[in-house]
């Protein structure tokens, strides 16, 4: 088992910056890479805040909050992640794209670094084919949001070595994470049985069983779910929600994968959820209103 010191992150969305944070919190030194320094910038104030908030509701000390900033760095220039222990991945759920990725870092990282992943559906085996190092490859799955989720989803692939696997598991451990271990099959645990409820409902709408606010309000009184289905889908994101359908559809050949038509309608209008303001519900108001 190796022992980790320097991490980098791939992506500053929301999933990243979760990542950064937890990691520099822990006491590593992260680097956080984004093609756009706009969204690099954005993404360090997030973390910012999110560490304030933590404060505030007395989960870390104003000290924690400090060094875990100074252990943060942010970079547009992919070279600067040669140096890293570890790699994780946390970019747009399209393969092509991850591809893309570890096709430019691949050549400049360290050889004996390990590569991961937090995909929340994508083949391990098939990303882990597409890099220098299917060894020391591994997917790395947090949840959302990454600062209070407790679970990591620890994704071997059929390459994936013993050395990586257990050294993947300290580093999860070390974040305070509770580990689950999933085989590399289409979605793996988590999304495997929540997105298909979440399509679920979604059809439920479609077919006029019941509106937003009768379906929500019936799986958070009647299942004692924290939050609906239709609230948490446009939380994920409605075209994250669709490209997990559409991968265990393709993956596993079952109709009863089939996404709803409504969801796919709802991404080709670019209604995906919260972050575009508009979903299941409409966020620009002062509360989020029905959108149907």
């Amino acid at each position: 088992m190796s022992v980790l010191k320097n991490v980098g992150v791939i992506g500053a969305g929301q999933m990243g910056c979760g990542i950064a944070h937890v990691a520099a919190l822990a006491g590593y030194t992260v680097t956080l890479y984004d093609l756009s320094p706009e969204r690099l910038a954005k993404g360090l104030a997030t973390i910012n805040g999110n560490l304030a908030r933590q404060v505030t509701g007395e989960k870390i000390t104003e000290d924690q909050r400090k060094a875990a900033l100074s252990l943060i760095s942010g970079t547009a220039i992919i070279a600067e992640l040669a140096p890293m222990d570890i790699v994780i991945e946390a970019a747009t759920e399209n393969e092509s794209v991850k591809r893309q990725i570890f096709a430019e870092l691949c050549p400049i990282l360290n050889p004996a670094a390990i590569l991961a992943t937090n995909t929340s559906s994508l083949s391990i085996t098939r990303l882990a084919s597409a890099t220098d190092r299917p060894e020391n490859f591994i997917g790395i799955h947090f949840m959302n949001p990454v600062p209070v989720m407790k679970l990591v989803e620890l994704v071997r692939g059929i390459a994936t070595g013993e050395k990586t696997f257990e050294t993947a598991r300290a580093f999860a451990a070390s974040l305070d994470k509770v580990v689950t271990v999933a085989e590399d099959f289409p979605a793996f645990i988590v999304n495997r049985i929540l997105l298909p409820m979440i399509n679920e409902a979604i059809y439920t709408l479609y077919e006029g069983v019941g509106s937003v606010d009768a379906i929500d309000t019936a799986m958070k009184l009647g299942a004692n779910h924290p939050m609906g289905p239709l609230q948490l889908a446009d939380f994920i994101g409605l075209d994250t929600c669709l490209s997990i359908m559409q991968v265990l559809h393709d993956g596993l050949a079952d109709s009863k994968y089939r996404p709803c038509p409504l969801l796919v309608k709802y991404v080709e209008a670019g209604w995906l959820g919260r972050k575009a303001g508009r979903g299941f519900y409409d966020y620009r108001g002062e509360t989020p209103v029905p959108t149907r």
